[in-house]
């Protein structure tokens, strides 16, 4: 057991009988036990295998690779539109926790096997560039340049922000509004 995970759980207000369920299942099933990004994790041979996570409406535990598992009893939640490979239970209550608790042993196990044996996420991550932002791209080289330097994630995030807006006008102002955070190598939540 982590220390920082046991101050989390002590200041967890609302979730800590849910987060104090979750915990245990996880070291049950011989995970490590961290605490990363703010969070409860547990590991397997150094692989993160779930997250404990509390939100206003519900704590989680996310499957890091939950893409990869079976889910034959149907429970787990993409946890947003662009969301590739972590998957969420949800639970209200420890009660709902401790009625789950089979089938959490079981995905745990099979998260564990999934990486054992070398499993893979096989997924294409790269998305379209807009149209408005190839045209500033090939006014401007050097944003290219820059873009293309950024981390994968970084760059994943500026064009989701960028193609969420339906006008091409609006998308354009999004990118003439990043430009110079793309050239000092920011990200969008930089």
């Amino acid at each position: 057991m982590n220390t920082k995970v046991d101050a989390y759980v002590v200041q967890a207000g609302q979730w800590r009988e849910v987060i104090e369920e979750l915990r245990t299942i996880a070291l049950d099933c011989g995970l490590t036990e961290d605490f990363k990004w703010g969070k409860p994790c547990y590991s397997f041979e150094g692989t993160n295998i779930v997250v404990i996570q509390g939100f206003k409406a519900y704590c989680a535990i996310l499957f890091m690779k939950g893409y990869l598992l079976s889910d034959p009893e149907n429970v787990l939640i993409k946890t947003g539109e662009n969301t590739k490979v972590g998957r969420q239970i949800r639970f209200a209550t420890a009660e709902d926790v401790r009625a789950l608790k089979p089938v959490l042993k079981a995905y745990i196990r099979e998260a564990v096997q999934a990486e054992q044996s070398g499993l893979k996420v096989a997924i294409d991550k790269s998305l379209p560039v807009p149209p408005e932002l190839q045209e500033t791209f090939d006014e401007i080289p050097a944003l290219k340049k820059a873009f293309n330097a950024l981390t994968p994630g970084r760059q994943r995030a500026y064009i989701i922000y960028f193609t969420a807006s339906k006008q091409s006008q609006t998308r354009q102002l999004r990118i003439e509004k990043n430009i110079e955070r793309i050239l000092n190598g920011k990200g969008l939540n930089d």
